[in-house]
């Protein structure tokens, strides 16, 4: 009760902020696909509208985002679109604004979003949205998101590992999940959540690496705190499915 009462609080500053230029708010990520955690999974939201949004407008909004979300255990990512790149869809996707950014924190001036700004993984999270969001106010989800090149989507979900040999020694449960994740989809083109990825994963990668993804989905569900695996394990795992990837790819 208490997270649906803070998304829709959340979704409630995009109705009185954007008004009739809003076409709606949508939820995607793990908690659309079902393997949310409530101790540290981000609610994730795309927001779309039909017109640019005035800065006095999108500081107002960043300004009630902080009030909400600032002590709250589940962080909010957000992005606003304009309803004409859904239609017209393009690549990388440009964005009203986004939230959160750490420099909301101390600059009341700063914005992260307008003329200029540009994002990749919007790409993949418009694919999740279309097939497995759900609406939280405004048109129908299937109205408003129409299907795109899956060749974006791979662009997109390969944007998110490509820092995965170097990253995976700091953060090894979500490059091990990501990887499989991008993996699953490229051998059987299944729009997965981390959490499917990585039980595809301990289904069907070599033996030598089940214990990785297996601690890793242990952690991401919050069953144990931390992995038990050697740096050179991980980057060794990492740089095995980087190449499968690209080969698949």
């Amino acid at each position: 009760m208490e997270l649906q009462s803070y998304i829709e609080n959340i979704a409630n500053v995009f109705a009185k902020e954007i008004e009739d230029n809003l076409v709606g708010v949508y939820l995607h990520g793990s908690l659309a696909m079902g393997c949310f955690n409530p101790k540290t999974s981000d609610v994730d939201l795309l927001v779309i509208c039909r017109r640019k949004i005035p800065n006095d407008t999108k500081k107002r909004i960043i300004k009630k985002l902080l009030t909400l979300t600032q002590k709250h255990r589940n962080q909010l990512e957000m992005s606003i679109i304009l309803e004409r790149y859904l239609t017209d869809f393009v690549y990388p996707t440009p964005f009203e604004l986004h939230y959160y950014h750490p420099k909301y924190l101390t600059d009341e001036s700063y914005i992260c979003g307008g003329e200029g700004f540009y994002d990749p993984d919007l790409a993949g999270h418009i694919v999740v949205t279309n097939q497995r969001g759900v609406t939280i106010i405004g048109q129908e989800l299937k109205e408003v998101f129409k299907p795109i090149g899956m060749q974006y989507y791979i662009d997109s979900i390969f944007n998110d590992i490509q820092d995965a040999t170097p990253g995976i020694i700091d953060d090894p449960v979500y490059f091990t999940l990501n990887l499989c994740r991008v993996m699953y989809f490229l051998k059987e083109g299944i729009i997965s959540s981390k959490k499917e990825g990585g039980e595809w994963g301990i289904s069907h990668l070599p033996k030598q690496f089940r214990s990785i993804v297996e601690q890793s989905l242990d952690v991401y569900c919050g069953v144990t705190k931390k992995i038990n695996i050697s740096n050179d394990e991980l980057f060794q795992f990492a740089k095995w499915m980087i190449s499968e990837c690209k080969q698949l790819r």
